[in-house]
C-alpha cells in the first residue's frame, strides 16, 4: 500500500432486499427503511438505505481490497444522497496516508443522484509473517515440542 494508490471501484446494486435486510440486521426498524408507502407519506419517493448498512458496505470494500488480515481501526462516514432501490452505488477509494502497516483511505460512494457516502477509513494490514494477537489474548511463551515423542 502506498500514498496515492487508487482502489478499484466496487459496484453494488441497491435492491429492496439489501435495504430491508441491512435495516433488520442492524435492528433499525424505522419504517422508511422497509415500508415504501410510509416512506412516501414522510416525503421520500421510496424506502432508502440506513447508515449502518452503508457503514458495513464501506468496511467490506476496504477489507476486500486489503485482504483477510486487514483490520478496520476507524470508519468515519457522512451520508449525502439516499440509496434508493433500483440504483447502483459505486464505491471508490484513494490511500491518503501510510504509516507503517496502517493506512488512511478516503472513500466515496456515488449513485445516480449524487454522492451517497464520503469518509475516511483507517485500516491496519500486518506485514507478511506478522502475527496478530487480539487484545487481552495470551500467547504461550514455551513453544518447545512436548516431551515423550510419538511411538
Amino acid at each position: 500500500m502506498r500514498t496515492g494508490e487508487k482502489l478499484p471501484p466496487l459496484e453494488i446494486p441497491i435492491t429492496r432486499t439489501l435495504i430491508v435486510a441491512g435495516a433488520i440486521a442492524s435492528r433499525d426498524y424505522q419504517d422508511v427503511h422497509h415500508d415504501a408507502e410510509l416512506a412516501r407519506q414522510k416525503g421520500s419517493p421510496d424506502i432508502f438505505m440506513n447508515i449502518l448498512t452503508t457503514n458495513g458496505l464501506v468496511g467490506r470494500y476496504i477489507t476486500d481490497h486489503f485482504g483477510p488480515t486487514a483490520r478496520l481501526r476507524k470508519v468515519a462516514i457522512r451520508l449525502g444522497a439516499p440509496n434508493y432501490p433500483g440504483d447502483t452505488m459505486v464505491l471508490t477509494g484513494t490511500v491518503e496516508e501510510v504509516d507503517g502497516d496502517t493506512a488512511t483511505v478516503r472513500v466515496v460512494g456515488s449513485n445516480g443522484i449524487g454522492r451517497h457516502v464520503t469518509g475516511r477509513v483507517t485500516v491496519t494490514v500486518p506485514s507478511a509473517g506478522a502475527v496478530t494477537v487480539p487484545t487481552g489474548a495470551t500467547v504461550p511463551t514455551d513453544t518447545a515440542a512436548p516431551s515423550g515423542g510419538a511411538g
